[in-house]
């Protein structure tokens, strides 16, 4: 009970602790580099350390990964001095902070396509089964996860997170939603590997959990809702290779819904992938334009710049996508 009541409270005091943050000195080191080799920092006062975890989470919602990037080698380091120097409830705190951290530097790595996405969420992990704390045991799972799948080892990730969905309480709101988030993740994980009863079996349960539990804004970087389960749908029905029946999921799917331009963007991001494996060009590049708008460093990854340069050198002629892939950095993809 203490720990679930630890729980809300960490999560309530990030929210509340965002606003007025002082950020955490911006490092000059590689954050792949950084890892391995933190700068050196002291401990500082658990609720200004959660309020900058809150804050540069807020960054990573918000695409703002230049800034994230600089930021979080910094904000590691000074979350691993305050755990080494804490004790008791205290010390659990300061693990879930620390683990929260390690968690934003995989999911960073991850979008960039770099290999540290493992040791980061591997950190995590280990981090948030220290705190004991199922938010942070979920988040950190959920990357660990994420960064298998990345690998090839589909079959693994699927286990690791319907396992850990299994240990979850799913008649608590907090639980519940992270259990959803960990169901959504591990559909999408399956049908990379083309195991198509998997992936719909696991999306049906992610969709009949967010009926049983509302929203819990601000829990993880993926909220649990009806929305994000629509949008899931059409990353697995793309990955199982039927893009054409992702079609009216797409056309009822209201981006506009997400909270964050993260989310968002990743939305629409589906959706040019869906036209692009249906051939049409005009509303893939329709779809990247609306990921731009949501978020101009989101459209420069290099999965996005890859797609770009497919229509660029691909047979239909677009009005304005030579000047979006220059701009974008696909020319150099």
């Amino acid at each position: 009970m203490r720990r679930r009541n630890l729980l809300t409270g960490v999560v309530a005091a990030g929210a509340t602790a965002a606003f007025g943050a002082k950020p955490a000195a911006a490092a000059p080191v590689d954050l792949d580099v950084a890892l391995f080799r933190l700068p050196q920092a002291e401990p500082m006062p658990l609720p200004r350390l959660v309020g900058q975890i809150a804050a540069a989470r807020q960054d990573y919602c918000a695409t703002q990964y230049t800034r994230l990037r600089q930021v979080l080698p910094g904000l590691i380091a000074s979350a691993t001095a305050t755990r080494d120097a804490s004790s008791g409830r205290a010390r659990e705190k300061a693990d879930m902070a620390l683990a929260r951290s390690y968690v934003l530097a995989a999911e960073l790595a991850t979008k960039q396509h770099s290999d540290a996405a493992w040791a980061a969420a591997d950190r995590a992990l280990a981090a948030a089964r220290c705190s004991g704390i199922p938010v942070a045991v979920g988040e950190a799972s959920r990357q660990l996860a994420i960064a298998m799948r990345r690998s090839g080892r589909s079959t693994a990730a699927v286990h690791l997170l319907t396992k850990e969905a299994a240990d979850l309480d799913a008649s608590r709101d907090h639980t519940g939603a992270v259990r959803t988030t960990l169901l959504l993740t591990g559909a999408y994980s399956a049908a990379t590997s083309r195991d198509r009863t998997t992936a719909l079996s696991l999306l049906e349960e992610a969709e009949q959990e967010t009926s049983r539990h509302p929203a819990v804004p601000g829990l993880f970087t993926v909220e649990a809702t009806r929305t994000q389960v629509d949008a899931y749908r059409i990353s697995v029905l793309n990955a199982l290779g039927t893009p054409d029946k992702a079609v009216e999921v797409a056309a009822r799917l209201n981006v506009d819904r997400m909270p964050t331009a993260e989310r968002r963007a990743r939305a629409w991001t589906d959706v040019a992938r869906m036209w692009n494996a249906l051939g049409d060009s005009k509303q893939t590049f329709a779809a990247l334009r609306r990921v731009e708008q949501e978020a101009p460093q989101e459209v420069r990854r290099p999965a996005l710049r890859a797609l770009t340069a497919g229509l660029l050198y691909g047979p239909t002629r677009i009005e304005g996508l030579r000047e979006f892939a220059d701009r974008t950095g696909a020319l150099v993809a």
